[in-house]
């Protein structure tokens, strides 16, 4: 009997069931990170992780170099990034699941990253590690040999947006840009991460983690369907562009609206790390219009 396909969220209980039944069957990437202690995710990792987890750093893995006008975590080079995959076992077609301790947000990195290359069998662990463990799942020190496998990037199953893309949206107003960072931040308080407090002008907010419920799952898809809805009101998807402070959590955005069926949103992966490198580029400050 042929298996599931996953393409945007699983849950924890079958997850256990797949690995049971094929153990070999998912690749699975663990993406925890700290921003303020870029090695706590590989600490963690060593101290326990999911059966057959591969790590995959934010910085080093999932970014390419940062040059000081491409924001904090520039989206790889996709030929780079592909072939680190394969170089990590993982095969052309098979499921893959990611999974963080943060909510989701550096998960979806990776699940919106593979998509990027083509690879629609990807999906979030629903929950977490939290989750997992929560359904009395266990965890191992032990790191899996790999064998290298055959994925080869394909055609992008996710778009992009780029910083002139944006700057020409200032006059044409042909998409909705909506900024997934805490509304604090929109507004242009409390800005720790970057040099300037604020938003890209027309920029709506909704904040990444406003897709969770109170036990750190996904909203259940209607509900999504309209919050996203009551914040474009006839707009369609594919007319919307995602970021946030570094192109990372703008994904939990992206990934909340495919679970909606809303399809087609574009990814401005520099985000506001990027917008604020030129102090020609304007800035608004406030709450939501």
């Amino acid at each position: 009997m042929p298996h599931t396909h996953y393409t945007t969220l699983i849950s924890a209980a079958n997850l256990a069931e797949r690995l049971a039944a094929a153990p070999g069957s998912v690749f699975v990437i663990d993406c925890r990170f700290d921003l303020a202690d870029t090695e706590a995710g590989t600490k963690a990792y060593a101290a326990g992780h999911l059966p057959g987890a591969q790590y995959l750093h934010l910085d080093h893995d999932l970014s390419s170099p940062k040059t000081g006008t491409n924001g904090r975590h520039p989206l790889p080079d996709r030929t780079k990034l592909a072939a680190l995959f394969a170089a990590r076992g993982l095969k052309q077609g098979q499921q893959v699941v990611a999974y963080d301790a943060q909510g989701g947000m550096y998960a979806a990195r990776a699940w919106w990253l593979l998509r990027w290359l083509g690879h629609d069998a990807v999906a979030l662990l629903d929950g977490g590690l939290q989750a997992w463990q929560a359904a009395g799942q266990p965890l191992t020190q032990e790191v899996a040999p790999h064998s290298t496998g055959d994925f080869k990037a394909g055609a992008p199953l996710a778009v992009t947006f780029d910083v002139q893309a944006v700057e020409r949206n200032l006059s044409t107003h042909e998409r909705v840009v909506i900024d997934a960072r805490a509304a604090d931040r929109y507004r242009g308080e409390n800005e720790t991460l970057d040099p300037v407090g604020g938003h890209i002008p027309g920029a709506l907010n909704r904040f990444f983690k406003d897709n969770y419920t109170a036990d750190g799952r996904f909203k259940p898809a209607h509900s999504l369907r309209e919050e996203f809805q009551a914040l474009l009101p006839g707009i369609a998807p594919d007319h919307v562009v995602l970021q946030c402070g570094s192109g990372v959590t703008a994904c939990v955005n992206a990934l909340a609206m495919e679970v909606a069926g809303l399809h087609g949103a574009a990814l401005y992966a520099g985000s506001w790390s990027e917008w604020t490198s030129n102090p020609a580029r304007p800035v608004a400050t406030g709450p939501n219009p």
